[in-house]
């Protein structure tokens, strides 16, 4: 099964991606049975949207799988709705907003994930991992990379999985905000067996 998995770059306070770090541990330990593509997006909404139009186009993937960084949030959070609207608070890596603008112009206003999101969710509870399925993906960099991708693959009438996660912040010592970086990994590891086989979830952690 081929799997296209991408994070994004710093950005703003944000010195360390976690979503980063995540992919560039799958890039360099893909797990077995997967056809891991994977790649680090630029923390812009045109250069970011635009890429991963191009990899979907290039890979014709069989499943896509989109990871970012929230801050404020405590827990995975599998993300349910990519809306049509930019909103920015901080300009992006390349110093442009672009809030209140659409993302494209005559797209639908919303698209829905189609990852199994309960599958996930229940992966995850049975790692003990904290984990919700959330309606915000927020208007920055990543709600437009998720949207960007929804509307791709309905353009090219593509019928795979296809969604958004946002991982908290890495808590470096307990009691933080946050997650550490190893539980991450396991969570995003759940994720992708629970997408090789959606029928068999393995609670295994290593």
């Amino acid at each position: 099964m081929k799997i296209l998995l991408t994070g994004f770059n710093a950005f703003g306070t944000v010195k360390v991606n976690p979503s980063q770090l995540i992919v560039e541990h799958f890039a360099a330990n893909p797990p077995d049975g997967i056809d891991l593509i994977t790649e680090v997006l630029p923390t812009e909404f045109e250069a970011a949207g635009n890429r991963i139009r191009a990899l979907i186009r290039q890979h014709l993937p069989d499943a896509v799988l989109c990871l970012g960084v929230a801050q404020k949030r405590d827990k995975i959070n599998l993300e349910g709705v990519a809306r049509n609207i930019n909103i920015a608070e901080i300009p992006d890596n390349s110093g442009k907003m672009l809030s209140g603008k659409k993302i494209v112009e005559d797209g639908a206003d919303i698209y829905h994930s189609t990852l199994p999101l309960t599958q996930l969710q229940d992966a995850l509870t049975e790692r003990f991992i904290p984990v919700a399925i959330s309606d915000n993906a927020g208007g920055y960099v990543c709600n437009h990379v998720f949207y960007s991708a929804r509307h791709e693959i309905e353009q090219r009438k593509m019928q795979i999985p296809c969604g958004f996660i946002h991982v908290p912040r890495i808590a470096e010592q307990e009691g933080e905000l946050g997650l550490s970086l190893r539980v991450m990994v396991t969570a995003v590891r759940g994720c992708l067996e629970v997408l090789v086989s959606p029928a068999k979830v393995d609670a295994n952690t290593d």
